[in-house]
């Protein structure tokens, strides 16, 4: 995908109480995962907390000109706690919903464990389909989610040209900007996330190379230390 940006920047949110509980359901075998706020409501853990205040002391230190021109935000809880919390008072904050997480529909709140247990058809279907065209009832695809943030990006590319862009979203926002920014093929994209797990308030970036992206920092988790 071509667009305009001088950088484009990720944070992943902080961690959040629900991967703290849902990492717990997962290594107990539980089939569900016990949370009582609707998804879009989930908070940052104290972990999280501590996170996102690293991120602020980290861009804090940065020279100004490095700092993003435009953050844009998922609207959910975990995300906006994040970015006031890593870039408090930012002249230029937009919440959008199409940087939100993906939706699981009828599989929300369940574990590999239940989701095997209670929907053996759609672990048949998304192993047919592939986890990239894969939409559980009632939910996303990674593709669904794809053409949102490439409808986003065209948009902030009309308004803001040239500008330095930060996300804050979440782990498929991430990989699937691999897939739209360096053009990573399906096949590659889904090999890679198998095989990774992008942190909690890690930092991705890319720089402009000719008519795509450039990966400059992969999952960055340096700035946590400080």
């Amino acid at each position: 995908m071509r667009v305009d940006f001088g950088w484009i920047g990720l944070i992943r949110h902080a961690e959040s109480t629900a991967n703290v509980v849902g990492a717990r359901a997962e290594a107990d075998g539980s089939e569900t995962i016990d949370l009582p706020e609707r998804d879009a409501d989930v908070p940052l853990s104290d972990r999280g907390l501590e996170q996102a205040s690293a991120l602020g002391r980290w861009f804090g230190a940065q020279p100004r000109a490095q700092w993003p021109d435009v953050v844009v935000c998922s609207p959910y809880r975990r995300a906006i706690d994040t970015a006031r919390l890593a870039l408090p008072e930012h002249p230029l904050t937009i919440v959008d919903e199409r940087v939100r997480d993906r939706e699981l529909g009828v599989l929300d709140l369940l574990t590999r464990h239940g989701v095997a247990r209670r929907f053996p058809d759609e672990v048949v279907r998304e192993r047919r389909l592939g986890k990239f065209y894969h939409r559980p009832p009632g939910g996303e695809s990674w593709a669904d989610v794809a053409l949102r943030l490439r409808s986003l990006l065209g948009d902030l590319d009309r308004r803001f040209p040239g500008r330095r862009l930060l996300l804050v979203g979440h782990e498929v926002t991430a990989l699937l900007l691999r897939y739209l920014l360096e053009c990573v093929p399906e096949r590659d994209l889904l090999a890679y996330a198998r095989n990774r797990i992008v942190p909690n308030a890690s930092l991705t970036s890319w720089t402009p190379a000719g008519d795509r992206y450039a990966l400059e920092h992969e999952h960055a988790t340096a700035h946590l230390s400080t």
